[in-house]
């Protein structure tokens, strides 16, 4: 069972996990510009929770599920399902979440722009961009697996050294 790892019963830190990211999400409904926002910066801030408290067997999947609270309407969905029944993370770059990106980019068009339309030439031109970004995002994260090396925590520590100069 993807929610409990396996046993019959969800852990505390299952719960936990999905309570904060539904709790990540829910802004969106309000704030669609803001609460997409929080959304993301909760989806990438979930793994220093769940380094945090630990007893997440499967983290690729819970996080999918996970992610369900904020895009079930979104093509990426089918990719979901299909990643749930398959375990191929090939499936996750053939159908990248372009979602939550073009929802950030519209939300703050109509932030920024009140009134104004977005024309067919600019959706097009953004929809290119985003979902050629998502992709590289996708192809990193799930495909070539260059983050399953690190932990959140020790990601951090290795930008604060590149940063820093190694101190």
């Amino acid at each position: 069972m993807i929610l409990s790892g396996g046993r019959d019963t969800v852990t505390w830190q299952v719960a936990v996990f999905v309570a904060y990211r539904v709790a990540t999400a829910l802004p969106t409904l309000r704030w669609p510009f803001a609460g997409s926002l929080i959304a993301i910066v909760g989806d990438f801030c979930d793994l220093f929770l769940m380094d945090a408290i630990g007893g997440i067997e499967d983290y690729q999947r819970l996080d999918k599920v996970c992610d369900l609270a904020y895009m079930f309407v979104a093509f990426r969905m089918v990719g979901d399902a299909v990643f749930e029944w398959s375990g191929e993370r090939l499936v996750l770059l053939v159908f990248p979440n372009v979602f939550e990106f073009w929802f950030v980019a519209v939300a703050a068009w109509h932030h920024y722009r009140s009134g104004r339309s977005l024309a067919p030439r600019q959706a097009a031109v953004a929809l290119v961009a985003l979902l050629l970004g998502k992709e590289a995002q996708e192809y990193f994260l799930h495909y070539d697996r260059f983050l399953d090396q690190f932990s959140a925590f020790d990601a951090v520590i290795g930008i604060w050294r590149w940063i820093t100069g190694g101190r």
